[in-house]
């Protein structure tokens, strides 16, 4: 039996079935108090005091691989959504802890997870969450993605997307991306405009899935922890082809070496809404010698940059 300082006990509403709420709740209390106990004891995460397996196991240990977390609160009071494939417990607090005496932002410290349920009350997913604001924001927006379950199933997806960078989960990026995607990355530089003044610029490079793949590869093998976040997104659909979206997001991007912050765009095709992949993924950095500088909203990308 954990100490009481490491329990964490859970309550939701939102459920009328009684014996599912209870089974979601004594889940999600599994979880954390498991969490914090391991936190505690300086050990990895037990998935069988947790009741999870497969590849929500797999998720967590990679997460808490690359940052260990700890469940701040003693009691989690949250609304349970339904999903198109279950249910959603969201806003669940989070605090990041480095080992090793590694420093991180005060800013990224706290975090927010997601614990996804099927039908049955089952945990099918953990991974960190955009912020409660953003995602209420699309959810209940008059967006053009009129469709609340596509709306859902895309945030579902740009969650594990963030999340996979946090996780180090090349697999995941891997097969997320379509063999042929398109990927853009810019670098600030410096250049002389004709009247002698030196202001910044973006320079582009396009590279192939797999290049790009390689690179991130060697981040992740060289950096100690990995931690994205989305402090804006942007959700358009394509005005002609179904299944098309066009996702644009504001990215904090840091490691233990090295810190950045623009815009990522991203082209998802949702034909195969079990399988959904990104045809483009372009980045626009907005920090110049560490210094945030603002990028006109007309230059950032969109899906009418794009032949489709």
């Amino acid at each position: 039996m954990l100490a009481s300082a490491h329990q964490v006990t859970a309550s939701v509403d939102g459920i009328s079935d009684k014996v599912l709420k209870e089974k979601i709740e004594r889940s999600i209390s599994s979880i954390l108090s498991e969490v914090n106990a391991a936190q505690d004891a300086h050990r990895n995460l037990d998935f069988t005091a947790m009741g999870v397996t497969g590849k929500v196991s797999e998720s967590m240990a990679m997460l808490w691989e690359n940052t260990p977390f700890t469940c701040p609160d003693e009691e989690i009071v949250e609304h349970c959504i339904k999903t198109g494939s279950g249910y959603q417990v969201r806003n669940i607090p989070l605090y990041l802890t480095p080992q090793n005496g590694e420093k991180i932002d005060e800013d990224d410290i706290y975090q927010e997870a997601v614990v996804g349920f099927d039908r049955n009350g089952n945990v099918e997913s953990f991974y960190l969450t955009i912020s409660t604001n953003l995602y209420k924001n699309i959810i209940s927006s008059n967006l053009e993605v009129k469709d609340l379950r596509r709306r859902q199933m895309i945030l579902d997806y740009v969650e594990q997307f963030r999340t996979a960078y946090n996780q180090k989960d090349i697999n995941f990026l891997d097969m997320v991306f379509s063999d042929d995607a398109l990927i853009i990355t810019g670098k600030v530089i410096t250049r002389t405009t004709g009247d002698g003044i030196r202001v910044p610029d973006v320079e582009y490079k396009k590279q192939t899935k797999q290049q790009y793949l390689k690179n991130l590869r060697n981040v992740f093998n060289t950096v100690k922890y990995i931690k994205v976040n989305f402090d804006d997104i942007e959700v358009k659909p394509h005005p002609i082809k179904d299944n098309i979206y066009g996702v644009t997001l504001h990215q904090g991007y840091a490691t233990n070496r090295y810190s950045d912050e623009g815009y990522v765009f991203l082209l998802w095709d949702f034909t195969n809404e079990s399988n959904p992949k990104i045809h483009v993924r372009t980045w626009q950095p907005t920090k110049v010698n560490g210094k945030t500088v603002d990028m006109p909203r007309e230059k950032v990308f969109t899906l009418a940059d794009f032949d489709i």
